[in-house]
């Protein structure tokens, strides 16, 4: 009988381990993927160093450009989104929170510094005085660094916003996909 005891005594405590063991696994696997799925808090390293030689490349050929926004957090985001709506002001954005690649630190928006200090959105300046638009060539030097453009999209025309999605949709990034920290 006590041999009995004994042998049932170290089969619950198998069992019991065994049930431990797999709802550690368990418990372990929900942290990564909460950890995962965890919204960053600035810039893509990439999109980081990208940003700074968009600048300087800019300022080689007489442009002075000022990043004007980059990571930007869901209630920011939501912020923005209710300028136009809820809130005065002209509509900015159509992307809610968790809906810009802003809030995954993939996208930066740029303007014009004058020679005052002041910014400018203005699209058509030369102030370069090469004939060409200063505001597109910075989008044309963007798009060489890896950028796309917002000024090449089809529906509604963002022109300060150059992003690097790195191939990953909105809803992917929504699902906890991040791009790697350095290029391959």
């Amino acid at each position: 009988m006590k041999n009995t005891k004994t042998a049932f005594s170290i089969l619950f405590l198998l069992v019991l381990g065994g049930f431990l063991f797999i709802w550690i696994e368990k418990e372990m696997a929900f942290r990564e993927e909460l950890e995962k799925r965890t919204l960053p808090s600035s810039l893509h390293p990439i999109v980081e160093e990208k940003r700074d030689q968009l600048v300087a490349e800019a300022a080689e050929i007489g442009i002075d450009v000022v990043i004007t926004d980059g990571y930007r957090s869901p209630e920011e985001q939501d912020i923005l989104h209710s300028q136009g709506r809820s809130m005065s002001g002209n509509v900015v954005t159509y992307a809610e929170g968790g809906e810009s690649y802003h809030n995954y630190g993939l996208a930066i928006d740029y303007a014009l510094r004058l020679d005052d200090g002041s910014v400018v959105w203005d699209i058509t300046r030369d102030d370069n005085g090469n004939g060409e638009s200063d505001w597109f060539e910075v989008a044309d030097i963007g798009k060489k660094l890896g950028f796309d453009w917002g000024g090449d999209w089809q529906r509604f025309k963002d022109y300060p916003h150059l992003e690097m999605t790195f191939g990953l949709s909105i809803r992917e990034l929504q699902q906890g996909w991040r791009p790697e920290d350095k290029m391959e």
